[in-house]
């Protein structure tokens, strides 16, 4: 069994894989890293491996206290990959966007790939269909774009992200639900569309937090995976475990 563990800016996400096959998943806040690795030890006792992925700077006691239950790896910049890597500067690449491209790559090897995840930043990762990683985009998600009209201004509200009925608004609130909604909407469809025009057969995946509520809002077609970051984190585990 293996345990991966992704440490995002805001939650903190657990998954159990059994022959590649998720069994469990958790998410937590990360004041509850101690009792929720306690808990899962004791229901998963035959866990042999864990990787821990993280977008900020890990802690030295979160790697301690998985490595009293099991072997840990930690991925970072110099962790391996399964495919080419073409960022100019892979340093600096996020480790969830390293494990979406692994999670494209492994899902489609001889095709074009998009993966689009809605979370606290809106990311797009692109595997081309010789194996590449070439990059893509990063914009502000939903929240990012809340809290800004709320902190950048003196009277607009802090709202919470709501289903919205018309594009036209006839309130404050439903004109900054309709903009961030519709806005974030029109953004990821013109990017699929210029990819599609620069890539052929192009698959897209859409994951993340949020992606819920644009799955059915997009004009393009598209695959919705929550899971796909979590699968490609056990991908990289079972790669760096050979």
């Amino acid at each position: 069994m293996n345990l991966v563990v992704d440490i995002g800016n805001t939650l903190i996400k657990y998954a159990v894989f059994e022959n590649r096959s998720i069994i469990y998943t958790q998410t937590s806040e990360s004041g509850l890293f101690l009792s929720k690795v306690k808990e899962l030890f004791e229901v998963y006792p035959k866990i042999e491996y864990a990787l821990i992925s993280s977008v900020g700077t890990l802690e030295r006691k979160e790697q301690d206290i998985i490595s009293l239950f099991c072997k840990v790896y930690v991925l970072s910049s110099s962790s391996k990959v399964p495919f080419k890597n073409s960022y100019a500067s892979p340093q600096t690449l996020g480790m969830d966007r390293v494990a979406l491209a692994t999670a494209a790559f492994y899902n489609n090897p001889r095709g074009n790939t998009l993966v689009i995840d809605v979370g606290t930043c809106i990311t797009y990762d692109m595997v081309n269909n010789a194996g590449e990683y070439i990059g893509g985009a990063i914009s502000p998600g939903i929240p990012m774009r809340y809290k800004a009209m709320h902190n950048q201004t003196a009277n607009l509200p802090l709202l919470e992200p709501e289903d919205i009925l018309d594009v036209i608004g006839n309130s404050t609130q439903a004109c900054m639900h309709s903009g961030v909604i519709n806005g974030v909407c029109q953004e990821v469809d013109g990017i699929i569309s210029q990819y599609h025009d620069r890539f052929q057969d192009l698959t897209v995946i859409l994951t993340g937090g949020d992606s819920h509520f644009f799955a059915k809002r997009l004009k393009n077609t598209i695959f919705a995976n929550s899971k796909f970051l979590l699968e490609g984190l056990n991908y990289l585990l079972e790669y760096n475990k050979r």
